[in-house]
């Protein structure tokens, strides 16, 4: 028997590393997918690690497999990408060289020779090296996780065993451009506010620190008595000036204390927790996790891939904590028997209607279905939350930076009025 060191993920999507003995690679990526790991990587060699039994060790959680056909050497190897656009392209045409009576072989060959990045081409030749070593598809794109993600893999998986690849093929390049599309359509209405409010920071750093210092010397001359609101612009003013290194340092470090308090457990889930209930960004936040969510699940429930499967992919993918934690709940209570709807329920994160219309799938059997609407009319929401976000947030930018404007000139003028009306008194 020979030692394979493996690399996969558990049902906590956490990536755990060990060996385990086996007469061959096949061997052992099948005693890997009997623990229901999502195999990164399978490689011959190295010893049993400490505390291992001889048949293995390792936590469970679902999914495909991976050969170590892959270039490049050891867990630490860079691995290819393929961007969102390149990965519609290829599936889908994939899927139609499969269902043109095409070997699959063949059709990952034809593919390599016309991929336009080195990424792709990596990916493809990745995929024609391991399918050679007889390997399944599926365990040949899981050695490629930056371009084949869990949700890929899965249901591959379940196209081999269903015998229907180019269906199932086709059904992801439908779901990766549904919700690229919902990503660009949320970048794109984002876009404006952004750029809008750098623009309203950039003139209100020109005036405080270009234009109203000018405006310190003729006031000093006229050694009158200013108004507080001068005396605070003014003040403002030299601060910027002699102090705005200290801006970038706060800046800084507020970014950098979030990041860091994201990446513990307890911050990552207030910040995800704060996210659903910030005033008009958190119902939209909510929105677009509800249509992730149930896009997500109706693809692969369609797809075949057992329930389990489907929860843990469903919670990795849901974009936010608190929403993932609602679905890990309700996977164990699914295990245990119980339906889908219930704990749902009871998690208090998922909208009545989405809950009513999960418990009537599960009943009549058109969940799949069901879940589609859901996604569609959470997309729909998404859309106009987004156009509404947009028409609200424009004159909201020109109102904040009218009052900036409005008080630095009230604060130039106010002196010059008062002088004014002085010496009309006299």
């Amino acid at each position: 028997m020979a030692t394979f060191q493996y690399a996969a993920k558990d049902a906590s999507g956490k990536t755990v590393t060990g060996s385990i003995q086996a007469n061959d690679r096949n061997e052992a990526v099948n005693q890997l997918r009997g623990r229901e790991l999502i195999i990164l990587k399978v490689e011959e060699g190295g010893k049993a690690a400490k505390g291992e039994k001889k048949s293995g060790a390792g936590a469970g959680g679902g999914g495909g497999s991976a050969p170590s056909g892959g270039r490049g050497g050891g867990f630490f190897s860079l691995q290819p990408k393929a961007s969102k656009a390149e990965l519609v392209i290829f599936t889908r045409q994939l899927s139609t060289m499969i269902s043109a009576g095409i070997s699959l072989l063949e059709a990952i060959e034809v593919l390599t020779e016309q991929a336009e990045t080195p990424g792709m081409k990596a990916c493809c030749q990745r995929l024609t090296s391991a399918l050679r070593g007889g390997n399944d598809l599926s365990a040949a794109m899981a050695m490629c996780p930056k371009a084949f993600s869990p949700l890929y893999v899965s249901m591959v998986t379940a196209g081999e065993a269903s015998g229907q690849m180019d269906v199932i093929l086709q059904r992801l390049a439908d779901y990766v451009e549904a919700s690229e599309e919902l990503k660009r359509e949320i970048k794109s209405a984002m876009t404006y506010p952004v750029i809008s409010l750098v623009l309203v920071l950039s003139i209100t750093a020109f005036l405080m620190i270009g234009v109203v210092p000018g405006f310190k010397e003729v006031f000093d001359g006229l050694g009158a008595e200013l108004p507080a609101l001068t005396k605070f612009t003014l003040s403002v003013s030299d601060w910027l000036r002699t102090k705005w290194y200290l801006c970038f340092i706060g800046m800084f470090g507020l970014i950098a204390g979030v990041v860091v308090f994201k990446r513990t457990p307890q911050g990552a889930l207030l910040i995800d927790h704060l996210a659903l209930r910030v005033p008009i960004f958190g119902p939209l936040a909510r929105k677009v996790c509800l249509a992730r969510f149930s896009r997500t699940f109706a693809t692969l429930v369609r797809s075949g891939v057992p329930i389990m499967g489907t929860l843990d992919i469903v919670a990795a993918t849901a974009g936010n904590r608190v929403i993932s934690n609602a679905v890990y709940a309700s996977r164990d209570a699914v295990r245990n028997g119980n339906m889908l709807s219930e704990p749902l329920s009871k998690s208090k994160v998922f909208p009545p209607m989405v809950v009513r219309m999960i418990a009537i799938g599960e009943k009549s059997g058109a969940l799949e279905q069901l879940l589609e609407k859901i996604a569609e009319f959470y997309d729909s929401q998404v859309k106009a939350s987004i156009k509404a976000l947009t028409s609200l947030i424009e004159p909201l930018l020109i109102c904040f930076m009218g009052g900036i404007v409005g008080v630095v000139i009230l604060s130039v003028f106010l002196p010059i009025l008062n002088l004014i009306g002085e010496l009309s008194s006299k």
